[in-house]
């Protein structure tokens, strides 16, 4: 399709972290394609490409491989070899280790602004890849011939059309209501307070999740020796954490965790999110599709939002792969539709992995304790439990698209 009059292979909305990676995974095909982004790229207000760290599972990893990436992501990213899972007040404690399930790290962890940099690079390179941004979608028009998006960039409107339309725009996406996909939302009346600490023990590639009365508490390692956390505490606290000088802040966080890792201190700038589940009840409409936190947004307990995100990117490619192959339009319902059964499960499975895990770690009903340390302690005792539970959380299990097992789309 001509790109000059504004006709496009694919329009993928939404120029954040997996919509940017969708771009960049399709790249290789013979396809053009639009990348939407209403938010200016060195722009404070871009939520993606922030500070924040984010944990990149094995399968990411391997994503990251297959697209020529990792090396550039890998050298400012932090392995994790072992994940030590506990609960505040009570003796039961789990432990994940990367050398007995046979890998070199269970995931790493990236700072969102540095993962964004390689990103875009390898987008300016790309012949085949359009840049909107900053820029606006007003509305759209699905019809079986094709999408038709109306945007603002620059001030002046312009159409956009493609064959298949990409939701990639987050978890209040205006794509997804355009097309007509209703959501399930549930807030979760807790906020992650999000930053970066020293320790005074190294944490020696080692991350901790610790769930506390208001919710889990992540302890991540980070670039320079840093501690990266995520620590999630109620709605009508939230104010008064936010409010707390560096001090009184450390000594909170100090006394929610403990002391495994010594001492905090040198706590840098706070940011706090809302957490909310959201499911989309449907894929797909005609010829749009919805990937990522457009499709499902998770709490960030185990740190599976992204990397869910990333197996719909890998998963969206193949669909688009063997429909090029077979010479069907990569928007054609047939396509939408073998997407759609492949990624239902997945979902499914990690919104009730994570949504289990929030109410029963944030149950105070009589009996929940003892259920909590039964469940810490069967995960070490039982044999293939523990190895189950990392494959998942690794994004190893199920059926795999070629670019979640390390395999080139072309």
């Amino acid at each position: 399709m001509s790109r000059a009059t504004g006709n496009y292979d694919i329009v993928v909305v939404g120029g954040g972290m997996i919509g940017s990676s969708l771009a960049l995974a399709l790249a290789p095909l013979p396809l053009s394609i639009a990348l939407v982004e209403a938010v200016a790229r060195k722009g404070v207000e871009q939520p993606s490409f922030d500070d924040r760290s984010t944990a990149l599972s094995r399968s990411t990893q391997r994503m990251f491989e297959a697209m020529g990436l990792w090396a550039e992501v890998s050298a400012a990213s932090t392995p994790i070899t072992s994940i030590h899972v506990s609960d505040k007040g009570r003796f039961g404690f789990s432990h994940i280790d990367a050398e007995e399930q046979g890998v070199a790290a269970l995931g790493h962890v990236v700072i969102n602004r540095v993962l964004g940099k390689v990103l875009q690079t390898h987008l300016d390179a790309c012949q085949n890849v359009d840049v909107y941004c900053p820029a606006t979608i007003g509305r759209i028009e699905l019809g079986p011939k094709g999408a038709r998006g109306m945007i603002t960039v620059e001030g002046k409107a312009r159409e956009l059309n493609g064959r298949l339309l990409v939701a990639a725009d987050g978890a209040n996406s205006s794509v997804r209501e355009m097309m007509g996909i209703s959501a399930q939302k549930r807030d979760y009346q807790q906020v992650a307070v999000i930053g970066n600490l020293l320790t005074e023990i190294e944490l020696n590639h080692r991350a901790f999740e610790r769930f506390t009365q208001h919710g889990p508490l992540a302890i991540l390692p980070v670039a320079e020796g840093r501690a990266g956390f995520v620590w999630t505490v109620s709605t009508t606290d939230a104010e008064r954490v936010l409010a707390l000088d560096d001090e009184q802040f450390l000594a909170e966080l100090q006394e929610q965790f403990g002391h495994r890792l010594g001492s905090f201190s040198r706590v840098g700038k706070r940011v706090a999110y809302p957490l909310m589940l959201s499911k989309a009840l449907r894929l797909t409409a005609t010829r749009s599709v919805l990937i990522g936190n457009a499709a499902h947004g998770l709490h960030p307990v185990s740190a599976q939002g992204f990397n869910l995100g990333m197996r719909d990117v890998a998963a969206l490619c193949d669909c688009v792969a063997d429909a090029l192959q077979d010479s069907v339009d990569p928007g054609a319902a047939e396509v939408l539709e073998r997407y759609s059964n492949w990624r239902r499960s997945d979902h499914k499975k990690l919104v009730r992995f994570t949504d289990s895990l929030v109410r029963l770690f944030g149950s105070t009903r009589p009996g929940a304790g003892v259920l909590r340390n039964i469940g810490m302690i069967g995960f070490d005792l039982i044999p293939g439990v523990r190895r189950t539970f990392a494959k998942h959380t690794m994004g190893l299990a199920g059926e795999l698209p070629r670019l979640s097992r390390g395999v080139p789309i072309q």
